[in-house]
């Protein structure tokens, strides 16, 4: 993906803000507390805070937090939600925090959208010494059959690289910070993966998947063309076809420590 095309993709949120709020999934626990482990003090950033999906976890683990987050709409949405947190208009290039503000910067399902060249000096500016950067993404557990299946008949706009275990390995693999033009200096990247999942309907799942940057930018009538195959193919599985059903999910996390 060029850098026009990562822009366009990077700003179609904001149109399907009320969607992502209801729709998108939350965070594992578990790959909550790991991605910030190593930090030293219980001050998080929420970088690229979408509707404030990650935020929430995050306060219900127990962390003082503040989110940043570029898109007007996003923002709006996660005030709403969350009314108590503090949530600044901001990027990852531009963040509006003092140096050594913050012992953690995570960012749920956005650290691909950063440019890191710009964004990795400024991660290691707000950061305090010994604190962690940590990115999450939650993908798709195609190890199921027929979540397999819904990632084939999807097609990436739908399910795209980074959305299933193998793809994110692959992707996350060489993602770490950029020479920071300073002193500050990260370890090497650590991966890790922890089961979750999010309870569906069919109707449910496709409002999720239509949520997804790669269908937010198609045509109207190649976006509905593949919901509509999305719907076919999930009222043609015993597992999806009727009621609720546990979609089976990773949250995948990728860290590194300013050292």
């Amino acid at each position: 993906m060029d850098q026009g095309e990562r822009l366009l993709h990077a700003s179609s949120f904001g149109a399907a803000a009320v969607a992502y709020a209801e729709h998108r999934p939350d965070y594992a626990r578990a790959a909550v507390g790991w991605a910030f482990e190593p930090a030293p003090g219980p001050r998080v950033l929420d970088l690229g805070a979408g509707t404030g999906k990650l935020t929430a976890t995050l306060i219900a683990s127990g962390a003082e937090v503040i989110a940043v987050e570029p898109d007007p709409a996003m923002l709006t949405e996660l005030r709403r939600s969350l009314p108590a947190v503090r949530a600044l208009s901001g990027s990852a290039e531009a963040i509006p925090l003092p140096d050594a503000s913050v012992d953690a910067v995570l960012a749920g399902n956005a650290m691909h959208w950063f440019d890191m060249a710009v964004a990795g000096p400024e991660i290691a500016r707000v950061l305090a010494p010994g604190g962690t950067l940590a990115g999450l993404w939650n993908v798709m557990d195609d190890g199921t059959e027929w979540v397999a299946g819904l990632a084939r008949v999807g097609g990436s706009a739908a399910v795209g690289p980074r959305d299933t275990p193998a793809g994110w390995r692959a992707e996350t693999a060489g993602m770490h910070l950029p020479n920071t033009g300073g002193a500050a200096r990260f370890s090497s990247p650590q991966q890790a993966e922890f089961p979750h999942g999010q309870r569906r309907t069919a109707d449910s799942l496709v409002a999720t998947l239509a949520t997804r940057a790669g269908l937010l930018v198609m045509p109207e009538r190649e976006q509905e063309a593949a919901l509509g195959r999305i719907r076919g193919y999930l009222a043609s599985r015993t597992e999806t076809v009727r009621g609720e059903f546990i979609l089976p999910m990773l949250t995948a996390v990728l860290r590194v420590q300013r050292l």
